[in-house]
């Protein structure tokens, strides 16, 4: 479902041509001309992102930001303002109220889409994170601890004469720990060592190739791939700085830089990188003892159900169809009677590897049962879910399992039944928990005709909720 961009601007001229180039990318537009309107269409429509003109008739803009970044509602909705003047303490007045980035007029398209596109996807992850924060709070667990934040690792990346401008100029108005490094340190960098909490990237004009290539790179490596990632760009490479965003950039800033904006921007991406930090921490120590099995280490069947009730929820909203997947260990009592629990606790620990490394992060495996196991997949449709689950099929399939002791191998099969949940709001009657036991049961129907077909396949059910 497309997702929708409120345009607040008390021109009428001004909202066409933005919303022209909204259109032309498909997202839904809702507009307001002034902020009074704008919070009740955010109340109403409910959008992603604002588009946020700095002089409005009835609040200046930087107060009209100021107060959504206050409010609990509306505090993580990206802000982009949108300045007729080009003057550098606007925008730094803009960035100091919480807007995610501030644009000159005229706009560029490509520029305006791409920072679209790239603060989208920073909400989404944050959306699917919280996601697994409520579920934690709903099964009644404690908030983690406030960890103290200490200065954050900067890494700066450019030639050493700009390396050495950014740093003296940082250094007058930031406390973080300032890290001059070469790019081939930066993609060098140990495994198990601290690497750097954001990199800022800066190339000599003509040579943005480089940068755009480091960005890709430190985005797809684990030690680097959730650090915060700047790109410091010339005002000319506007079409390189807009593929940046693509390619997994956070942020842009222009060259020359100056270092009270560069100061902000750090501010604000480390202000997300740890809200970012925290929730994935709830994630992985809150919820580790009570709601995983023991055996696998996978989440179990307590885990499973409010997660699966707040997937369904959320495609209500949203529209995004998502899939449930029942999965069973085929002729598994055959395995502990001719070898033994021991081998049988092998198959099921190698196979709980094999699905979680098959899965993407937002994904749930969960152990539900001796040899069962239960798959939800959010922001998937049949055809999605149909190509991960004969990729599941195959990942446990293509090798055979080793037993303990060296005692030898043991080819294992799963069968595969897949329900698909659909989005864009529930049918009247059913609760969230009534159809995700719903779609349980379906996946569970779709997994014995698996079975039944001869196993070691996936089977899709008939009908979905």
């Amino acid at each position: 479902m497309p997702r929708t961009i409120l345009i607040v601007d008390d021109l009428a001229t001004n909202r066409i041509v933005i919303k022209v180039m909204l259109d032309r990318a498909h997202y839904n537009v809702a507009q307001a001309a002034n902020a009074a309107t704008a919070l009740d269409r955010i109340a109403d429509a409910r959008p992603d992102l604002v588009l946020l003109d700095m002089r409005l008739s009835d609040i200046d803009g930087i107060a009209f930001c100021k107060k959504l970044k206050s409010s609990p509602d509306t505090a993580d909705l990206p802000v982009i303002a949108i300045s007729a003047s080009p003057d550098p303490g606007a925008r730094l007045r803009a960035l100091e109220a919480g807007a995610d980035e501030v644009l000159t007029k005229p706009l560029n398209e490509a520029s305006l889409l791409a920072r679209v596109r790239s603060l989208l996807r920073a909400r989404a992850t944050l959306e699917d994170l919280t996601l697994r924060r409520d579920t934690h709070r709903a099964l009644g667990f404690a908030e983690p601890t406030a960890r103290f934040h200490g200065p954050a690792r900067i890494a700066l990346i450019a030639p050493p004469r700009v390396t050495r401008t950014w740093r003296d100029g940082l250094r007058r108005v930031s406390s973080d720990r300032l890290i001059p490094m070469r790019q081939s340190e930066a993609l060098q960098l140990d495994k198990g060592g601290a690497a750097p909490d954001l990199f800022v990237i800066g190339t000599d004009p003509g040579c943005e190739a480089s940068g755009l290539r480091l960005v890709s790179e430190l985005r797809t490596r684990p030690e680097t791939r959730h650090a915060a990632l700047i790109l410091a760009a010339p005002e000319t490479a506007q079409d390189s700085a807009a593929m940046a965003l693509d390619l997994g950039a956070n942020d842009l800033v222009t060259m020359p830089v100056d270092a009270r904006e560069l100061a902000l921007r750090i501010r604000n991406q480390m202000a997300r990188l740890r809200l970012e930090r925290t929730l994935r921490d709830t994630l992985k120590d809150g919820l580790r003892l009570a709601v995983t099995d023991a055996l696998t280490g996978l989440h179990n069947r307590h885990y499973a159900l409010p997660y699966l009730a707040r997937i369904a929820a959320r495609a209500a909203k949203t529209g995004e169809d998502f899939a449930v997947i029942s999965i069973d260990i085929d002729r598994f009592k055959q395995v502990n009677d001719r070898h033994g629990h021991a081998a049988g606790d092998a198959v099921l620990t190698t196979v709980a590897c094999r699905l979680k490394q098959a899965m993407r992060e937002i994904d749930l495996v969960a152990r539900v049962g001796g040899e069962e196991f239960l798959l939800a997949l959010p922001q998937t449709d049949r055809h999605g879910a149909e190509t991960i689950a004969e990729r599941l099929r195959q990942a446990v399939a293509g090798h055979p399992v080793a037993l303990p002791c060296g005692t030898g191998e043991i080819a294992v099969t799963i069968s595969i039944g897949v329900a698909i949940g659909r989005g864009g709001g529930l049918p009247d009657g059913p609760t969230q928990v009534d159809l995700v036991r719903a779609l349980m049961q379906a996946a569970d129907r779709a997994l014995y005709a698996a079975k039944a077909a001869g196993r070691n396949a996936v089977h899709f059910s008939r009908c979905a909720a």
